[in-house]
């Protein structure tokens, strides 16, 4: 059960109303080491985030904001490309028809896109080579969901022996969990060769794809975290919550009450609360706490008292911020940042607003058809080092199938001029010596 700690409330006293806003700037880090979970003696992980639920509250908030999921979205897709294809144009017949019964038995659109989708979200995807009984083939690949994925704690040398793949949402046992070899993230072709030289009975291994970056965590951090911390995200989340409350009560926003989701948790662990209904009670009855203070605050001087600490970089951070909005202006301070607000999201996403529509306003410039094409264009050029992460299981599928003279590959779709006469055409930067095609 997802719990939601937003809120809107009108307080008559006041004549205005007041929202609670939970702060999303921590949710990609927490503040120490976080232990690693052990379910039986043979299976013990590391969670991914404090509650091991940070992909789900990540998706969550993903997908109440329109705009940040259309840019997921656009990224996904233009990192699809064309799709993903095995080039067999120099192959030998015999070659072919095996490249032709492997594509036929997996659903390739369905995993890359799938991948794609990992990795623009998450930062890294998981396939799964299936291999023959006999060992001597890899005859299928899958996607396992980057959510479901946890890793078990690196050895001495730094390698994840294992990942495992279950419904974190809820209570898992033992039973519940599927346990897979996860090859040398740093060399993935050269230990599964040296798997099946001493004569491994496994015919399963895990490839996990991840983009570099700048840290060493377990799980990477995306580029888009920005957003969190920097308030964007929770600025453009206000600006609607305010329209609507302007709407439904004919009331200024008068407060914006952020309260950190820790200063929720610390009340339900120091009261011994468990079932979500009575944290909901809870939560509603400290809200009530919190604007029966403000309401006594118009006539008299009360002070609140909130805990914080001193971050390394000497930043306070704060359970509980009352701001008090200015509604000096027609509207409100907020109603003329929607727009800014989109643009950091669509900036920090690396997706131009023009190419995804999502430019609010009533006077807009709207870039030409060229300037569209260009921006298509750097966009798809920016897919590269993803193609060549993506593509890293796939030759070793190439390799061990000894498929000679196969590639993979993965064209761009490259839109035309009208004097060109045609709407698309297919350019491969992955592999420059094959054709491209035109529709």
């Amino acid at each position: 059960m997802e719990i939601s700690f937003s809120s809107v409330h009108y307080i008559p006293q006041l004549k205005a109303t007041a929202i609670f806003h939970s702060d999303s700037a921590a949710i990609f880090r927490e503040d120490g080491d976080i232990p690693e979970k052990i379910i039986d003696e043979r299976t013990t992980y590391i969670p991914w985030g404090g509650d091991d639920q940070l992909p789900y509250n990540v998706l969550q908030k993903i997908e109440e904001d329109e705009t940040l999921t259309t840019c997921q979205q656009f990224n996904a897709e233009v990192c699809y490309g064309a799709g993903l294809a095995y080039n067999t144009e120099k192959a030998t017949q015999a070659v072919k028809d095996e490249v032709e019964d492997f594509v036929l038995n997996n659903c390739l659109p369905s995993y890359y896109l799938g991948v794609c989708q990992d990795l623009k979200h998450f930062g890294f995807c998981v396939s799964v080579l299936y291999l023959s009984g006999d060992g001597k083939r890899i005859v299928a690949i899958a996607r396992k969901e980057a959510c479901y994925c946890r890793f078990t704690k690196a050895d001495k040398q730094g390698q994840i022996h294992e990942v495992l793949y279950a419904n974190w949402r809820r209570c898992v046992q033992a039973e519940d969990v599927e346990h897979i070899s996860l090859l040398n993230t740093l060399a993935p072709w050269y230990d599964l060769q040296t798997r099946m030289a001493v004569g491994t009975k496994c015919r399963k291994f895990a490839i996990v794809t991840r983009i570099p970056t700048p840290d060493s965590t377990y799980y990477p951090i995306p580029y888009y975290a920005a957003l969190f911390k920097s308030k964007w995200y929770d600025i453009k989340q206000l600006i609607a919550t305010a329209k609507k409350a302007k709407l439904e009560n004919s009331a200024p926003i008068k407060y914006h009450i952020e309260v950190a989701d820790k200063y929720w948790q610390s009340i339900f662990k120091r009261e011994g609360i468990t079932d979500p209904k009575k944290q909901i009670q809870r939560a509603n009855e400290e809200k009530a706490r919190i604007i029966d203070f403000l309401t006594g605050a118009e006539n008299a001087g009360k002070v609140w008292f909130s805990s914080y600490y001193i971050t390394p970089d000497g930043k306070e951070q704060h359970d509980v911020v009352i701001n008090n909005i200015d509604n000096s202006k027609e509207g409100g301070d907020w109603e003329s940042d929607i727009q800014e607000a989109v643009n950091m999201i669509c900036f920090t996403t690396g997706v131009h607003s023009n190419l995804v529509g999502s430019v609010p306003g009533k006077s807009q410039m709207n870039n030409s058809g060229s300037d569209k094409r260009e921006l298509y264009t750097i966009a798809q050029a920016r897919q590269k080092p993803y193609h060549d992460l993506l593509f890293i299981p796939h030759r070793i599928i190439i390799r061990f199938n000894r498929w000679a003279n196969v590639v993979p590959e993965c064209p761009f779709l490259m839109l035309t001029t009208l004097d060109e006469h045609t709407d698309a055409k297919k350019v491969n930067i992955d592999n420059p010596n094959s054709h491209a095609d035109t529709n």
